[in-house]
């Protein structure tokens, strides 16, 4: 496996998303997802990416059992943001409003630490920018927790250039994370330029278009009743015809090229440039097994310039209208 930087923290060049082990793509096997966990180690991808949205809180759990008597081999990136005093393990309807407070940034990294087993994260998120809350007033909180040793770096997720800059003179920032891929290119404006000009590290999420990108399904139907893509804008309607022709186009190149869709995507980020390091999720084992496979493909300059050229971006908004109103604020 190769490593990349982000900022200051050496990770494995591709990491591994754990939100739809336990949360929003439906149902999952617990036996196989912590055997995937376990199966990323073995591969070298050591950048391990939960939050205690994921579940809410199981995800968490499920990892901290998964990386029992090897703690110091993970890099392990968690989040806050949504108060979690009544929820219900499990259950998302029971998560609290945003609450990034200097009393809940402090409160919500005891409960994270609990449930991972581990004495620190390596990499602690503000999951959402809390607008009722000044960010240099949570950040100035999330560096306590790092001067006490219970973090040892900051990041943000979803955060507005303007954003990101007054965080970063609070406490160096070492990574951003936003969705990006194929078909999210929405960072290459603004936020992607902000990092590189602060020299921070950008953290592409969903680099596989939740999926839709590696062919792993057509039509929302397919999914079962819990998945939040069955309501996703982008797969619905005029959107959705749109989309599969984005996603035939994605194959044909992989299919010329003797990969197969998820290792193209997942190739293109990478080389977005040096300073991304996408985490692309899965609950199996075999799919982790082809994504960590695409740190070996090479693009031309060629191929890149055809990619950009055939590739047509992608219809419909990432979220609904409440999900579009707590990004890149």
């Amino acid at each position: 496996m190769k490593h990349r930087r982000l900022a200051g923290l050496e990770v494995s060049a591709i990491g591994l998303g754990c939100m739809g082990m336990s949360a929003f793509y439906g149902s999952a096997d617990q036996e196989e997802a912590e055997a995937t966990i376990q199966r990323a180690l073995e591969l070298g991808v050591n950048f391990i990416d939960t939050a205690q949205l994921y579940g809410p809180l199981t995800n968490e759990e499920l990892l901290g059992r998964a990386i029992q008597g090897h703690r110091d081999e993970y890099l392990i990136a968690t989040k806050f943001s949504r108060r979690m005093d009544d929820a219900t393990p499990g259950d998302i309807s029971t998560v609290g409003p945003a609450d990034s407070s200097p009393d809940h940034v402090r409160n919500s990294i005891e409960g994270s630490l609990k449930r991972l087993g581990t004495d620190h994260v390596d990499l602690y998120y503000q999951h959402r920018v809390d607008p009722k809350v000044p960010i240099e007033e949570t950040v100035g909180a999330m560096a306590e927790l790092v001067e006490q040793g219970k973090v040892l770096h900051l990041g943000l997720s979803e955060a507005a250039p303007e954003t990101i800059r007054r965080a970063h003179a609070v406490h160096p920032i070492t990574a951003v994370q936003t969705e990006y891929s194929l078909w999210t290119r929405d960072p290459e404006a603004e936020v992607l330029p902000t990092c590189r000009e602060l020299g921070i590290g950008f953290v592409p999420y969903a680099p596989l278009g939740r999926g839709f990108l590696s062919g792993r399904f057509r039509s929302p139907n397919e999914l079962e009743e819990s998945d939040f893509r069955r309501s996703s804008p982008r797969f619905q309607g005029e959107n959705l015809e749109a989309n599969l022709r984005l996603a035939a186009k994605v194959r044909e190149i992989a299919d010329e090229k003797g990969i197969n869709p998820a290792q193209l995507a997942i190739a293109w980020v990478l080389a977005q440039g040096d300073d991304l390091v996408p985490i692309p999720g899965t609950k199996r084992r075999s799919y982790l097994e082809q994504n960590a496979g695409a740190v070996d493909v090479e693009l031309t300059d060629a191929e890149l310039a055809r990619i950009e050229a055939e590739v047509p971006a992608a219809a419909g908004e990432r979220y609904d209208e409440a999900g579009m109103a707590t990004v890149n604020r």
